[in-house]
């Protein structure tokens, strides 16, 4: 059963009914997060523990929200976070076009991979893309949050998240055109 925000951050807050909560919040967010994630650090393998890492966090952390923001807001956060800590620590670099195996080979090779050269293409061209531009072309693209809700994530403003994401739109468009 999927509840409303309200009803969920009270359930939450009751220690009588924290852990029921939480459960069904894991059961909610799961899916949404596990994109969220596998579109930054891109395998499978290390979406689900970097999604482990994020649900551990926000158990523990569960104390320290204080319901200035929607609970979705702070499991993106959280999320986010965590996936940009995964990629600083393994020291992922970023893609060179140069690099004849290619993002796009590597996806396809992937079993869990389940698009096509085209779509594993894409992913090349944003995994290219600076981690702010990147992280808001997916939110805006695949995850098709407003404006208002990305802003409230990245704390930062509506005006630089449309700037970030028609950049990285040119980009991705660029990207294309030179692999015609």
């Amino acid at each position: 059963m999927v509840q409303d925000e309200q009803t969920m951050t009270s359930l939450l807050m009751d220690p009588k009914t924290r852990r029921k909560a939480f459960e069904q919040l894991v059961k909610q967010y799961s899916e949404q997060l596990y994109w969220q994630v596998r579109r930054i650090v891109l395998t499978h393998d290390d979406a689900n523990d970097v999604l482990q890492n994020v649900f551990l966090k926000a158990w523990t952390k569960l104390d320290s929200f204080h319901q200035d923001s929607k609970i979705s807001t702070w499991l993106y956060r959280i999320a986010l976070n965590e996936s940009i800590d995964f990629m600083r620590k393994k020291k992922i670099p970023a893609v060179s076009t140069d690099d004849s195996e290619g993002l796009g080979n590597t996806l396809m090779a992937d079993e869990y991979f389940s698009g096509n050269q085209a779509e594993a293409l894409l992913q090349e061209a944003i995994a290219q893309l600076p981690d702010v531009q990147r992280t808001v072309f997916n939110m805006r693209y695949f995850d098709e949050m407003r404006y208002s809700e990305i802003s409230e994530i990245l704390q930062t403003s509506e005006g630089s998240l449309k700037a970030s994401y028609h950049i990285a739109v040119k980009k991705i468009s660029d990207f294309f055109h030179q692999h015609d």
